[in-house]
C-alpha cells in the first residue's frame, strides 16, 4: 500500500526552530527548509537576511493524512510561535520571520482561516492574530547546510539556547502525537 502524501507550507520565524519541531510529528516524513513568500527568483539565505526580498523564512511537510490531519498541523503551528508578532518571533525581527500559512489548495485555505476565526473567537490570543493566509506560489529550498539543522548540530549555541527550550515545552504538550 503505497502513501499519499499531504503538502502543508509554513512561516512561523526561524526555520531551524520550526523544522525540529515538525519533524518528531508522528505522520510527519519529511520536513524541508525553505523560503517563498516574495519576489526574487531563487533567493539565497544571504539575500533572505536582509528583509528586502519579500521571503519568509518556511518550512514545507510532506505528512500522512491518515496520521495527522492539516487541523492538527495547524494546531503546533499556532502553539509552537507567536502568530500576533508582526515580522517578529523572539528575537528575530523582519518580514522574512512573518507568520504565514501557505495554503496549497482552497480546502487548506478554508480549513486555516476557520481555524484562525475560531481562536480569535475563543480568546486564545491576548492580541490580534497576524498570520496571513496566502496562496503559494513557488517554495525555494534553502541551502543544504540549513537543511536537518537541529539533527546535525545539536551543540551550537543557538540551538542550546534558543531551539531546546521550544522542543521541550513542544514534547511536554504533544506527547501522544510523536513518532515512537
Amino acid at each position: 500500500m503505497s502513501i499519499q502524501l499531504e503538502t502543508a507550507t509554513f512561516a512561523n520565524g526561524c526555520f531551524w526552530c520550526t523544522e525540529a519541531i515538525f519533524q518528531l510529528l508522528d505522520g510527519v516524513e519529511s520536513v524541508t527548509s525553505g523560503y517563498t513568500g516574495g519576489t526574487i527568483k531563487n533567493p539565497t539565505y544571504r539575500e533572505i537576511t536582509t528583509g528586502r526580498t519579500g521571503h519568509a523564512e518556511a518550512i514545507q511537510i510532506k505528512y500522512d493524512a491518515s496520521k495527522i490531519s492539516y487541523q492538527e498541523i495547524l494546531d503546533v503551528f499556532f502553539s509552537t510561535h507567536d502568530p500576533t508578532t508582526l515580522n517578529r518571533q523572539g528575537y528575530d525581527k523582519g518580514t522574512q520571520y512573518r507568520s504565514a500559512i501557505f495554503y496549497h489548495n482552497l480546502e487548506q485555505k478554508e480549513i486555516a482561516e476557520n481555524f484562525i476565526e475560531a481562536l480569535t473567537k475563543e480568546g486564545v490570543f491576548d492580541d490580534p492574530i497576524v498570520t496571513e493566509v496566502t496562496a503559494l506560489d513557488v517554495f525555494y529550498k534553502a541551502e543544504e547546510y540549513h537543511q536537518n539543522y537541529y539533527i546535525n548540530n545539536k551543540t551550537q549555541g543557538y540551538c542550546v539556547a534558543v531551539i531546546n527550550p521550544k522542543l521541550e515545552k513542544f514534547i511536554k504538550k504533544y506527547k501522544t502525537k510523536l513518532k515512537q
